[in-house]
């Protein structure tokens, strides 16, 4: 992911530019942690191969999942449908059902403790409110089965994955092909992912 050479799976060549605006985008997302709590890293990649990833040195598998979809929702805000495809349920849950609960009983759980991942909800709000105000439908989320041969969520786990690794040498980093990195060969999945079926 360093620089704009490629890797295997990264289209070749120069640099693409980001993506025109369209109605309709699908985008998996996926996050990851070595350890849980440990380095962890977000993901999401688009069906045209554009992605983004980043690196957070401490955080949780579902700060990473949150964060995937976070960026997935902000980083695509002229698309008028806009599907997400997590295999994270507690990611789907968090922004379809429970965040506006957690809001509304004041950032406390029912136990009266405070509510994880709070700032990441609240940018979770905020951005499904500003598409909202922006007299855009809300996002699409659709619930796909990890490690199970989905390409996209294929290719969101090989980059989240390798973004927690950037993670545990101490670098907190963000890479998007919308900033000038090649776009992936979604064609076809990971080379890695060919273990995805037997699971990990």
């Amino acid at each position: 992911m360093r620089g704009g050479r490629p890797r295997k799976g990264e289209t070749g060549g120069m640099s693409t530019p980001a993506p025109a605006p369209v109605d309709r985008y699908v985008v998996a997302t996926d996050g990851a942690c070595k350890g849980n709590p440990g380095p962890a890293g977000w993901a999401w990649v688009g069906e045209d191969g554009h992605w983004a990833a980043g690196s957070i040195p401490e955080g949780t598998n579902n700060i990473g999942e949150l964060l995937g979809l976070l960026h997935a929702i902000t980083d695509h805000a002229d698309v008028r449908e806009l599907v997400v495809q997590a295999d994270s349920k507690y990611a789907i849950d968090t922004y379809a059902s429970w965040m506006d609960g957690h809001r509304r009983r004041g950032w406390v759980t029912s136990a009266k403790k405070p509510v994880a991942n709070r700032g990441i909800l609240e940018a979770l709000i905020a951005a499904r409110d500003a598409r909202r105000a922006a007299g855009l439908p809300d996002v699409v989320l659709e619930h796909v089965r990890g490690h199970s041969g989905h390409v996209l969520n294929s290719w969101a786990d090989e980059r989240a994955v390798r973004a927690s690794q950037h993670a545990a040498k101490g670098e907190e980093l963000i890479w998007t092909s919308l900033r000038g990195l090649d776009r992936l060969d979604v064609a076809s999945p990971p080379a890695r992912a060919a273990g995805d079926r037997a699971g990990r």
